[in-house]
């Protein structure tokens, strides 16, 4: 390395993480799953784990997360992804495994798999994107979609009497025995974004020492789902999200 290069590495503020490859997302303007992508590319290679983490990625939003981190993945059909996962850590007990999944394929086709994984205590890592409506399919409503509010399914609010309530799949995983760390999240913010990192590296580190399932919730916006502008869904967010599901460790064992 040369003195030019060693000054420009010197100066250098941020720069995007190795792992994330060079290509443009399809995600919309505002959407969380980049920030998220970026805080999963950067605890991967921080610990050490590129050539042991395997994703796993079903169908919906993130559907092509393996288009953006540069690790091993496996695509699962919609609402699988934890039984893949299963199947791959008891496989190769020596790779870390990580689903990314939506609150469409978890809390609703996916909660069978969902929950009889993390209850079985399987050692992989559970990312929940929750923005509360099925952003991809056209914003109808979801398992998390809050009392009251609008989605194409929804047009004057979800209600009880209709819809039933709300699912709080988190607080359902903390219950259980085989979940070691459930905790939930946002990326709205920087000081956000350092505590997500922080919960995904011990998500990560749980899953190397076989501690069982870990959970990492994040509270998302989903701004085109929502029909409003980026800035606006992350103060409904605030205002309406956190309330019903507010940020902080679950479970911690």
């Amino acid at each position: 390395m040369n003195i030019e290069d060693i000054i420009k590495e010197e100066n250098k503020v941020y720069s995007k993480p190795e792992l994330m490859q060079p290509v443009h997302m399809h995600y919309c303007p505002g959407c969380s799953h980049g920030v998220v992508h970026k805080l999963i590319a950067e605890v991967i290679a921080e610990m050490g784990l590129t050539e042991k983490a395997v994703g796993v990625s079903p169908v919906g939003c993130a559907v092509f997360a393996y288009n953006y981190i540069d690790v091993d993945w496996i695509e699962a059909a919609h609402g699988r992804a934890p039984a893949i996962a299963t199947a791959a850590s008891r496989l190769w007990p020596d790779n870390v495994l990580f689903t990314y999944q939506g609150d469409g394929d978890m809390s609703a086709i996916g909660t069978a798999e969902s929950i009889h994984a993390a209850n079985r205590g399987e050692n992989i890592v559970m990312v929940f994107v929750n923005n509360a409506i099925y952003g991809m399919t056209g914003g109808q409503m979801a398992p998390t979609t809050l009392l009251g509010q609008k989605t194409a399914t929804t047009p004057y609010g979800r209600r009880v009497d209709l819809n039933g309530y709300p699912l709080e799949i988190t607080e359902l995983m903390a219950k259980l025995d085989g979940t070691c760390y459930v905790t939930r999240q946002s990326v709205h913010k920087p000081a956000n974004v350092r505590k997500a990192k922080a919960a995904l590296k011990k998500a990560f580190e749980n899953a190397i020492n076989k501690r069982g399932t870990s959970v990492v919730e994040f509270v998302s916006t989903c701004n085109s789902g929502w029909k409003m502008s980026p800035e606006k869904a992350n103060i409904w967010m605030e205002e309406n999200m956190f309330p019903k599901y507010p940020l902080g460790d679950l479970k911690n064992v």
